[in-house]
């Protein structure tokens, strides 16, 4: 097993969530998706927002850098009016998807959405559309998703993501505690995952 920790609102983790099951499957490894809040970490680092914006040069590279990759793997990218967007009720939806089977589908879906799209994921409207295309039920999920005990979840998880020292999204991580960070990691996270 290999643990997937990505934040909705990080690009380089819409990457790693398109392809991420193929590539596992292919070695025979598990999935445990791990959704997590970025901003705390980033707030503890001094930052207000994403590196990508304080920084206007590295921001400008991104972009560039992520629509070079989509291409290659035959997709397309399209940043979204508001960036970072905010992730957190994509999240906690995720949470009860975890619990029901379907967190798989619905990041990917979220990811797509947003990067694909140009959907605005903070908005209620686009995720229970995306709920409504995996044949799930909308009010019953943003219900549960709003509960006491999916919020302290999230914050028990995002928790755990500083506590074991991730700094960035996408991160993969073994149990064992060996951490791989960004897209262009997750071949050989795979790969040392199928050997130790």
């Amino acid at each position: 097993t290999i643990e997937f920790w990505y934040e909705f609102a990080s690009t380089y983790s819409y990457l790693s969530a398109t392809r991420v099951e193929d590539l596992a499957a292919a070695a025979d490894i598990d999935i445990s998706w791990r959704p997590f809040l970025l901003g705390p970490i980033f707030q503890s680092q001094g930052w207000t927002t994403s590196p990508f914006n304080i920084y206007p040069a590295k921001g400008r590279y991104m972009v560039r850098d992520i629509k070079r990759i989509a291409a290659l793997r035959s997709r397309t990218f399209r940043m979204p009016d508001t960036f970072p967007a905010n992730g957190l009720l994509a999240a906690r939806i995720a949470l009860v998807g975890e619990t029901e089977g379907w967190i798989a589908a619905f990041t990917k879906a979220v990811f797509v959405a947003q990067f694909e799209s140009g959907a605005d994921i903070a908005d209620v409207t686009t995720l229970t559309e995306i709920l409504k295309s995996l044949n799930r039920e909308p009010l019953a999920i943003l219900e549960n998703a709003n509960s006491t005990a999916i919020k302290a979840k999230l914050r028990e998880q995002s928790t755990e993501a500083r506590s074991i020292d991730i700094f960035g999204a996408p991160s993969f991580r073994k149990p064992d505690g060996e951490l791989f960070w960004g897209d262009d990691r997750l071949e050989q996270a795979l790969d040392w995952t199928r050997r130790t």
